[in-house]
């Protein structure tokens, strides 16, 4: 198997990805690429956008993308290190080595998902996780959709399911109105462009009920969703619908980083003002560093990208911009807070770890995550404690330990090849 080599590698084709690989391909003298396990660039928010961008950011960036001279490696997980400076991908083709000097890494979050009565039941999706779905073709005009859990995305994807003729009931966000409130009070005098954003998105969501201080408790059906129950603390009601799009956030995606020896803190990767890890070459950016939205990740990666391709000069120079977003996503952070109520959503007979069918009535039981994989398997199944991994975390306060062993995801056996 030949080695094929470049300058500068990125993981993530989101939009910190794009804005690090660009900045670093502009230079001229670098040799950069992008790899991702999609099979087109923009990640989630950009999901589908690559033909015909809808949004002027990502049109904009997406034509940086194909002026610049970087090569696309679409379609492609990295599954391994054989050693320093090398990645081992899983393609369709098979198996395929990547070498670099210096590694971006734009692995983006995944959302996290809190367990409560029959969140199991088919049509118990995430919230960006339909979105993507319908992105991909699956038909929702005409069905009945409750958007709930936490944080900016709820709006955007409520828009994204309404225009694609979903009949939208409720939009139901965890956290109080009091807080909110705040969170918008204070844009208004530092990102005003985030006010106009978000009441934008509210005026298309006109006849929409968009709650506060209300959460999901259980959902019902037969076989399937039928309804799911709400309630803002004072009272529970039923809402019928088709599907259920639920996310609580979002979860760095570590594995990677992990794998590479990348310092972490509160679940995110540590970097310096250069985006920098403590791995010599090795960068981070976007929501690896810290959830934070667009701006935070454009920013971000450009800042990576300009430093892995020796410009300090051009990075030093958007210092500023990166510490507005990171402002803004203190902020974002400290309102969207998830509330205490959500941990205890899941009574004893609700599973926690879908691959292992293991309920939350055995792992409360259990005086730590450790302890808990040996004794019910928890986390022991094919996404490796990618799900419940963070929800355990959240719920019994246990440390969040993502698998770091080699192939850090499924892969086929005949990709992993003898070294």
């Amino acid at each position: 198997m030949s080695l094929e080599r470049y300058d500068v590698l990125v993981v993530g084709a989101g939009p910190a990805g794009l804005a690090a690989a660009c900045a670093a391909a502009e230079q001229g003298s670098h040799r950069v690429a992008v790899v991702d396990d999609n099979p087109s660039a923009g990640g989630q928010i950009w999901r589908g956008e690559a033909g015909r961008p809808k949004s002027p950011s990502a049109a904009q960036w997406l034509e940086r993308v194909r002026a610049s001279r970087l090569t696309m490696l679409a379609g492609a997980q990295v599954v391994d290190r054989p050693e320093p400076g090398r990645l081992l991908l899983e393609t369709d083709a098979g198996p395929r080595e990547i070498g670099y000097q210096k590694l971006i890494l734009a692995t983006g979050a995944r959302e996290l998902f809190l367990p409560f009565p029959a969140w199991t039941l088919p049509n118990v999706t995430g919230a960006g996780g339909l979105q993507a779905l319908v992105k991909g073709g699956l038909p929702i005009q005409g069905k009945r959709v409750v958007v709930a859990g936490s944080g900016p995305l709820l709006l955007a994807v409520a828009v994204a399911l309404r225009e694609h003729g979903a009949i939208v009931r409720v939009v139901a966000e965890q956290a109080p109105w009091s807080k909110l409130l705040r969170f918008g009070v204070g844009l208004a005098f530092t990102a005003r462009e985030k006010v106009q954003q978000a009441v934008g998105l509210w005026g298309k969501l006109s006849g929409v009920r968009l709650l506060s201080g209300t959460w999901p408790v259980a959902a019902e059906g037969n076989g399937r969703l039928e309804q799911v129950t709400l309630t803002n603390g004072r009272r529970r009601w039923h809402e019928p619908c088709d599907y259920l799009a639920c996310g609580f956030g979002l979860v760095a995606n570590l594995e990677l980083p992990l794998l590479l020896g990348c310092g972490t803190a509160g679940g995110f990767v540590t970097v310096d003002s250069m985006q920098q890890t403590n791995q010599v070459d090795v960068y981070a950016c976007g929501e690896l560093t810290g959830i934070g939205g667009l701006e935070k990740s454009l920013v971000e990666g450009q800042i990576a990208g300009y430093s892995a391709a020796g410009r300090e000069d051009r990075a030093s120079e958007l210092f500023a911009e990166r510490e507005k977003a990171r402002r803004f996503a203190g902020a974002l952070g400290q309102a969207f807070a998830l509330r205490e109520e959500l941990r205890k959503l899941a009574t004893p007979e609700t599973i926690v770890c879908r691959c292992e069918d293991v309920t939350a009535g055995r792992l409360a039981a259990q005086p730590d995550a450790r302890t808990a994989k040996l004794q019910t398997r928890c986390g022991m199944g094919p996404c490796q404690g990618r799900v419940c991994g963070a929800a355990t975390s959240f719920l019994y306060g246990w440390p969040c330990e993502p698998s770091v062993r080699p192939p850090i995801f499924p892969v086929a056996t005949e990709n992993m090849v003898a070294r």
